[in-house]
């Protein structure tokens, strides 16, 4: 009986053994994988952002070429009977003053991105065709009062007026589903062809605006403001709201949002600046003088924060600075809301 319990015991002991040196084993060949993981994870840590080669000069984000197309400058309706408008989805810069009176209009900028219709497109005013200048692009309008075309006609700034191809069906045309004069489109992937036609050089180079890496744009800080609102007029008001879904500002106009007509798809922007300066009513119409050269005060939204800035004016263009330092934007698309100094900044626009 001892010597078959002494069998069983030796019998159990080598079993024990042997499902140990089997587990030791499996914990030997599973190490190497863990420590390859480890490895791995050490490695994409370390990767560091890569500047792209080539970048679109008015939104720093990433071309496959450099491209050495002219900027289009079109100016664009805002009256509340032209919203929604197409194509403001697709500009890489949108500038907006006040036309007369309360309404504002905006110059819608193409370079990064042409689409196939843009609009309602509206007459010319001085201190717009001055930014389409000053950014070497060619105007894109449709009519203006007679000293302003006597003066677009001398060459003032290279030019497309809507009033010479009207509802020709190939660079403009007139909607149905709009009265005028808010119903003049210009379809901008002809514009070139156009431009070649009437001998307008459609090739020219770029200086880049100043735009940050990507990898810098999570270190972005400043005072909190989620919610912006703007007030050109008493019943003129343009507000932002920073939505992480979309990772940039939905706009509104009196409450509305901007949006495409024809896609529905929401204006979302990277950048938004508020400029302050000066502005000069010149006639009984009201229409007016903004000053675009002298600089002034203003504001910065980016990532759900605000800086207080300086814009000042760096080979023409008006640029957001401070202690004389051009600051960085976000590479993407950008909105340039100038507002008179009276009342200013202080009293017209308002954030949390």
């Amino acid at each position: 009986m001892n010597k078959r319990l002494l069998v069983l015991a030796i019998a159990l002991l080598l079993v024990l053994v042997a499902c140990n040196g089997e587990d030791e084993s499996l914990e030997q060949e599973e190490t190497p994988e863990e420590n390859d993981t480890e490895e791995q994870e050490e490695v994409e840590e370390e990767e560091e952002y890569v500047d792209p080669e080539f970048t679109f000069p008015l939104t720093g984000e990433e071309a496959d070429q450099e491209f050495d197309r002219r900027t289009l400058a079109v100016q664009v309706n805002n009256h509340p009977a032209a919203r929604p408008q197409t194509g403001l989805v697709h500009a890489d810069i949108v500038y907006e003053f006040l036309a007369e009176g309360d309404i504002t209009r905006l110059l819608a900028l193409y370079h990064s991105n042409i689409p196939e219709e843009v609009g309602p497109v509206r007459s010319a005013r001085s201190y717009y065709i001055e930014t389409a200048k000053n950014h070497g692009a060619i105007y894109v309008y449709h009519g203006a009062a007679d000293f302003i075309e006597e003066d677009l006609r001398a060459g003032w700034v290279t030019n497309l007026n809507g009033a010479y191809y009207d509802n020709d069906q190939f660079l403009f045309k007139r909607a149905n589903h709009r009265s005028a004069p808010h119903d003049s489109y210009v379809m901008l992937e002809n514009a070139y062809d156009v431009a070649t036609r009437n001998n307008i050089n459609v090739e020219q180079e770029h200086d880049s605006l100043n735009f940050m890496s990507l990898s810098d744009v999570e270190e972005i800080d400043g005072e909190t403001a989620e919610q912006v609102e703007i007030s050109y007029a008493s019943n003129t008001r343009v507000s932002y709201q920073f939505d992480e879904s979309e990772d940039g500002y939905l706009r509104y106009s009196d409450g509305e949002q901007s949006v495409d007509l024809d896609t529905n798809e929401p204006v979302v922007l990277d950048n938004v600046l508020i400029y302050e300066t000066d502005h000069r009513v010149i006639d009984d119409v009201g229409r007016r003088d903004i000053d675009i050269e002298s600089g002034g005060n203003g504001y910065l939204l980016q990532q759900g924060t605000i800086k207080e800035i300086e814009w000042q004016t760096v080979n023409d263009i008006m640029v957001p600075t401070i202690d004389g330092e051009e600051v960085e934007l976000v590479p993407g698309q950008t909105w340039v809301n100038v507002i008179p100094t009276s009342p200013g900044l202080l009293e017209a626009v308002t954030y949390e």
